[in-house]
């Protein structure tokens, strides 16, 4: 079976927990996905499922994609990812996969997504370096200062620069599930997750150990 699951993160909220504790949480919308194609060993040398995620117009996909998606009798969707299965013989393609069967209250998760995109910032706030002086006539300030070697004639990778800032892929382990409402197809996990309001996730099924 499947031990994860894409969602749209819809917002933070808080709610009352059975002791009359308030928890923050964030409310995603997982699923229904839909399943789009099966991996086998035979065929890919590995075993895993492609899975569809928000209903589209037919318009805004590709035609690779879209012949992809008729081939197998699903509807056109927004997303398309690969997730890992143990096992896929008791997943059919065109069937689709709702929250409650992949979490329950309780669950130990792992969230993935997109962080928020925060533009070209300087090194003070994307590295957190402490700046120059403020005072007695320092004109540094926030600048970055020493760049390193001089005789290399170039900035070597990996050196910490102004640049563009988030919008990283980012995972987020070991938050809880706090609440699963199958009719609504509503997932709320206690604690922030990565990414704006609107944005995809991938919720993962923690194993133990982790």
């Amino acid at each position: 079976m499947l031990r994860a699951i894409l969602g749209k993160k819809l917002g933070m909220t808080q709610v009352f927990d059975e002791s009359g504790r308030l928890v923050p949480v964030t409310v995603i919308q997982a699923g229904p996905m839909t399943v789009t194609q099966k991996k086998t060993v035979e065929t890919d040398g590995y075993e895993g499922v492609q899975v569809g995620f928000e209903p589209i117009r037919e318009s805004k996909l590709t035609k690779p994609v879209l012949g992809h998606l008729k081939k197998v009798g699903v509807k056109p969707m927004r997303y398309l990812r690969e997730l890992s299965a143990a096992g896929t013989d008791d997943i059919e393609v065109g069937r689709e996969v709702k929250a409650e069967e992949v979490l329950s209250a309780g669950d130990k998760v792992a969230v993935t997504g997109t962080s928020k995109g925060k533009g070209f910032a300087g090194a003070v706030k994307r590295w957190h370096f402490h700046g120059g002086d403020m005072t007695h006539g320092s004109m540094i300030h926030r600048k970055p200062q020493s760049g390193g070697a001089t005789d290399a004639a170039r900035t070597f990778k990996g050196v910490k620069r102004p640049g563009h800032m988030g919008s990283e892929r980012v995972t987020v382990r070991r938050l809880s599930v706090v609440k699963v409402d199958s009719e609504r197809n509503l997932v709320l996990i206690r604690g922030a997750v990565p990414g704006a309001n609107g944005g995809l996730v991938m919720i993962r099924k923690m194993e133990k150990g982790e």
